[in-house]
């Protein structure tokens, strides 16, 4: 299952599994679904009920009483939200389910000790696998950040010899086979690899589990493709690595990759030399030939809670959508991103505050700002990476999926809505001294 699902071919569909029945077609999947014949007759009434219960209005309403902690007013409105949505329904039933949990978690005071009980429960890489699966069959985003990545870093290290890449936030290292699959067959043969997994320290007893276990992983893929593998894992917060901790050695191509990870770093809010601009001048500092940076393309960074809340809906009102438009709504592995996954970053968001709170994604726009100022240059998109990415969105993928050039960045989106977005630095010539 790992090889089918991450060794999978750039322009071909996964292999759907028994339970990811998926319909990729441009129409609705769920049209009629779980709907009689006979009910067909009713869909003005449908309609009218859905005009008299606006979810969304609701959920805005009650977010309002939440933030000036109107008990009484919160707990009616969290009521009729309850009577009109489900963790089974449509996608906006689906969501609102989810936001009011949320919401209640926020009225109660316990977002904090759920967010922590989520965060050390142990995730096992087989079952992460299924929903990364899911993720890949249905939806392009992380695949084509992936195919972007690699891409680059194979055009980058084109007959060099030794090559270090530098993963903040490997997680469970699901990008590396392809590429040492890759690696294994260009020209000239594999170079030596060296790869440094950046993770931070799992609570607990044991903090680089995960690493370790990604550190065996990539040395069972390296070694079934014959390409000399070298792998570094740190478990650590990630404003607190120095240079001296990564071993950089002159000879070696040095790439920095990371991707969708950036958002989980501190801001300003949190201390006014931020984790996110130490972060990226210690990567300035490590001149490496290019810094590859994948975001998550949101605006629910603010301290303030009723903006907060607003830009987390619209943002997660398109990701419910997606799998309603792809997906079965009795689909297990379905059902547990959305109870899981999204519903723990939801919380997160919601109940959370202060450096407890780590979902703090911002606009790519934003990104660039602070990229800049961290005196960073922006590379040109490879044009034969981008038509390489658009031609895979379009032969697999929904046609509501949308990929297009924008400011120098590759950005992914749903029905015209920005979700993601991709780009690659290099640190500022003026910056790189005599090394150039």
């Amino acid at each position: 299952m790992f090889d089918k699902v991450l060794l999978c071919s750039d322009h071909k569909p996964l292999d759907v599994l028994p339970e990811s029945v998926v319909d990729k077609s441009t129409k609705n999947s769920q049209n009629g679904q779980g709907r009689k014949p006979g009910q067909k007759t009713m869909r003005g009434k449908t309609r009218k009920k859905k005009e008299v219960v606006d979810l969304r209005t609701l959920l805005i309403h009650c977010a309002e009483a939440v933030s000036v902690n109107n008990l009484s007013l919160a707990s009616d409105t969290l009521k009729t939200i309850r009577q009109h949505s489900s963790p089974s329904g449509d996608d906006s039933q689906r969501l609102a389910f989810y936001l009011a949990d949320c919401l209640e978690i926020r009225l109660s005071g316990n977002g904090s000790q759920i967010n922590q009980k989520f965060i050390s429960t142990p995730r096992n890489a087989a079952d992460i696998l299924k929903l990364f699966h899911l993720c890949f069959t249905i939806c392009p985003y992380l695949r084509a950040s992936y195919y972007f990545s690699n891409k680059t870093i194979l055009d980058v290290s084109r007959g060099k010899p030794r090559v270090h890449i530098i993963d903040f936030g490997i997680c469970f290292g699901f990008q590396w086979p392809s590429l040492l699959k890759q690696f294994a067959n260009r020209e000239g043969g594999p170079p030596e690899l060296r790869i440094t997994g950046i993770e931070v320290p799992l609570p607990g007893f044991r903090p680089d589990e995960m690493n370790r276990n990604t550190w065996l992983r990539l040395v069972e893929y390296a070694n079934m493709f014959k390409v000399p593998l070298e792998y570094q894992q740190i478990s650590s917060k990630w404003e607190a690595i120095s240079i001296e901790d990564l071993n950089i050695e002159e000879d070696e191509v040095l790439i920095v990759n990371c991707i969708h990870r950036m958002k989980n770093l501190g801001d300003e809010t949190i201390s006014i030399n931020s984790a996110r601009s130490r972060v990226l001048n210690t990567i300035r500092m490590m001149k490496p030939k290019v810094f590859i940076h994948g975001v998550v393309n949101g605006s629910y960074s603010t301290p303030f809670f009723l903006s907060r809340f607003k830009e987390v809906m619209y943002h997660y009102t398109a990701l419910f959508d997606i799998f309603d438009k792809t997906t079965q709504r009795d689909n297990e592995t379905r059902m547990m991103i959305e109870s899981d996954i999204y519903r723990y970053a939801i919380l997160n968001v919601i109940a959370c505050e202060g450096s407890e709170r780590t979902e703090r994604p911002e606009s790519y726009k934003k990104w660039k700002v602070r990229s800049l100022r961290a005196r960073f240059e922006q590379l040109p998109l490879n044009p034969a990476i981008v038509k390489g990415i658009q031609s895979m969105v379009r032969q697999i993928y929904h046609k509501d999926f949308c990929v297009d050039e924008e400011d120098q960045y590759l950005v992914f989106g749903w029905k015209g809505r920005i979700l993601y977005a991709i780009s690659t630095w290099k640190p500022n010539e003026s910056d790189q001294g005599d090394k150039d």
